[in-house]
């Protein structure tokens, strides 16, 4: 594969903006299906899983390859509900661009600006899509308002529909000057184009200033063309396009109605000429495991391999990685060294990715992103490299699950297939949490929220024939530090038949909310040439494990552990199963006398509902112990966003459809672990 031809993409999205859509229109036009599968039939390809059709939404995020023009495009299509939010940031993480689905008639919705944060901190450049011309109250410009304010962009109109609502019936292409209409007996496959006439030149040229004004800021003679008069080649705004695209200055911005078959074409084309290749994104920094520096990775095949393991699969009982390859080549037969564990494993097969199909490939080279079978220890953030580099790419962020349920096998012997079906799926999905009451036998499975858990107990029951009890959802709480407070703790005993001695004292004091817990040791600890650095790390290893479990049995957070001193024996023992034992003891007694705070997950609500009905929703948010921090609105709705402790939120999805007789949009969103608001 040409390495300049590829283009690694994801889409992204508010859940039912319209995402899943408009990828089934960019694989039917480019002949990879012969069929449009819709979302609302369940029969979308890139929405494969059972739950996923039930349900009309995106759970997990499918890959799929595809020819465009002179490129292979590697398209994502990612979820869009907000229990799945980790799953976008993992896909995220490992592309080199992104294109925004925002609906026509909603705008900027709450989940579309957390997914375009997303993006943001990754620093990817984006297209954006502005779908759902064609229904009642879509406004193109009002769109670009809202990415403007909300999202802080620089969107620039790059097609702009021609009609709106009921009256939309094709896009004009600003920078070509040309009116596209989409045959709708063909199914939008074929494409006539012809040059303005007085009306599209009119509805275009407010577009088209626009368009030139900024891009003539990013180049010199596009400016000096502009000034003069002269005619401005597309060629040349293509360039400007591109350039300032990938510098990440402006999001190119295109009308479609990908329902009505409208509009999608542009963007595939825009895909391959603003969005960048592999060669086009800075390095990836990999850091020697051995030596600790930093080595840029660049994108060359020739390269030492270098992949990123950033999901695993393990449909039909075997363990499928998927691998974002950022530097070197990686054959069928190949070893590869997982420089997380230091093991070795072999590459049994090698696939390129068709949502739930999968192609045999003889050989990848940097910038592809394939699946591979063949490590069984390897998981979620891992890297794979040449043997003899042990090169780690930078893992991926943890996530905090923030509600459990408890599972309880009705015999031992679906007890087993229980912890089997468990273990699978903490293999696919880092942010389960899985933990054995051994006194019950119950198995505490804690999640993002209600649907990501719902989701995990269908799947048992399809896929493994497994049918636990499930008990009602409970509310993962934590405790932090009340006020400062300082702790000593001596151990001096024998283990093994061997002295041990250690001695800490320890400072604690509360910190800032969301800021999670640090250890250090103060100035005036200890004398660095006197101390082996083994010992040291045992101390603060052992404050650290002590924030296990505080007073109140519960994980400590938002708490600095200060070490002000550790000491050695008169004899001068000290070993570091004692110094684990004596800083663990002193940070637990400090963390007594301070006493705790109980916090408890504090969400946030977006909601978006009719006027109609905003006095019986602002009374189901009074009940539920919400607070409302703004109330706006927009497209004839209200948006309303507060915030609620999560306790006081089960159910509250299903209370909200039935006073608003369904017609309300909800987002909740984990925020902080904080007291009662």
């Amino acid at each position: 594969m040409d390495r300049p031809e590829l283009r690694n993409i994801g889409i992204i999205a508010h859940i039912d903006a319209g995402k899943t859509t408009f990828s089934e229109r960019m694989l039917y036009y480019a002949d990879v299906i012969h069929r449009m599968g819709e979302v609302h039939e369940g029969a979308a390809t890139m929405d494969f899983m059972p739950e996923e059709q039930a349900r009309g939404i995106t759970i997990a995020s499918a890959c799929i390859s595809f020819p465009w023009r002179d490129c292979i495009v590697n398209l994502v299509d990612t979820p869009g509900h907000v229990d799945f939010t980790v799953e976008v940031e993992r896909c995220l993480r490992v592309l080199d661009a992104a294109v925004g689905i925002f609906c026509a008639v909603s705008g900027v919705e709450p989940q579309s600006e957390t997914v375009w944060k997303q993006a943001d901190s990754f620093g990817i450049p984006r297209l954006a899509v502005v779908n759902k011309m064609d229904r009642p109250g879509a406004c193109f410009a009002a769109v670009l308002d809202d990415m403007r304010r909300r999202l802080g962009a620089c969107p620039l109109a790059v097609t702009v529909p021609l009609g709106e609502g009921e009256e939309f019936r094709g896009v004009l292409d600003v920078v070509r000057q040309e009116a596209l209409l989409f045959d709708a007996r063909e199914q939008g496959r074929t494409v006539t184009r012809f040059p303005f006439g007085e009306e599209e030149a009119a509805l275009a040229a407010p577009w088209r200033e626009a368009l030139l004004d900024t891009l003539s800021l990013e180049d010199d003679l596009l400016l000096e063309c502009c000034l003069s008069g002269a005619d401005i080649p597309p060629e040349m705004l293509d360039a400007a396009l591109r350039r300032a695209t990938l510098a990440r200055r402006i999001t190119p911005v295109f009308a479609a109605s990908a329902l009505r078959n409208t509009g999608v074409q542009p963007v595939l084309d825009a895909v391959c000429r603003y969005l960048p290749a592999p060669r086009d994104i800075p390095p990836q920094q990999a850091v020697d495991a051995a030596t600790g520096e930093e080595n840029p990775l660049p994108s060359d095949p020739a390269g030492p391999a270098c992949a990123l393991v950033f999901k695993v699969s393990m449909g039909g009982g075997r363990k499928t990685l998927f691998l974002r390859l950022y530097s070197g080549s990686v054959r069928e037969g190949d070893r590869l060294l997982n420089s997380a564990g230091g093991r070795e494993g072999r590459v049994m097969r090698l696939f390129r990715l068709r949502a739930d199909r999968r192609e045999n490939l003889e050989r990848a080279e940097a910038g592809d992103i394939v699946a591979v079978q063949g490590f069984k220890d390897a998981q979620t953030g891992d890297t794979l490299c040449s043997p003899g580099t042990r090169l780690m790419l930078e893992r991926l962020r943890d996530w905090r699950p923030v509600i459990s349920l408890a599972f309880e096998p009705k015999n031992s012997e679906e007890g087993e297939k229980l912890d089997a079906a468990l273990e699978a799926f903490r293999a696919e999905d880092p942010t389960l949490v899985v933990e054995t009451e051994e006194s019950s036998g119950r198995r505490i499975v804690s999640g993002m929220g209600e649907l990501h858990l719902e989701i995990l107990a269908d799947r048992m029951r399809r896929e493994w024939n497994v049918a636990p009890r499930v008990g009602n959802p409970q509310v993962i709480r934590r405790e932090c530090a009340a006020t400062t407070a300082e702790g000593r703790g001596e151990f001096d005993r024998e283990l093994g038949d061997k002295p041990h001695y250690g001695y800490a004292e320890v400072r604690v004091f509360p910190l800032g909310r969301g800021e999670g817990v640090t250890t250090a040791f103060a100035p005036d600890a200890y004398r660095v040439d006197e101390w082996r650095r083994s010992l040291v790390a045992a101390a603060e290893q052992g404050a650290r494990d002590a924030c296990w479990s505080g007073p109140s049995g519960l994980e400590v957070t938002d708490t600095a552990v200060l070490i002000t001193s550790i000491r050695r024996r008169a004899d001068g023992l000290c070993t570091e199963a004692g110094m684990h034992a004596a800083a663990q003891q002193a940070a637990r007694t400090a963390l007594e006398k301070a006493g705790s705070l109980r916090l408890e997950p504090i969400m946030r609500l977006d909601l978006a509902v009719p006027e109609d009905f905003l006095g019986a929703t602002l009374a189901l948010l009074g009940v539920r112990q919400a607070k409302i921090e703004e109330m706006d609105d927009h497209a004839g709705q209200k948006l309303i966003r507060a915030l609620a402790p999560m306790h006081a939120l089960f159910g509250f999805a299903g209370a909200l459809r039935s006073a608003t007789q369904g017609r309300a949009g909800l987002i909740m969103q984990f925020l902080r672990f904080d007291a009662a608001l």
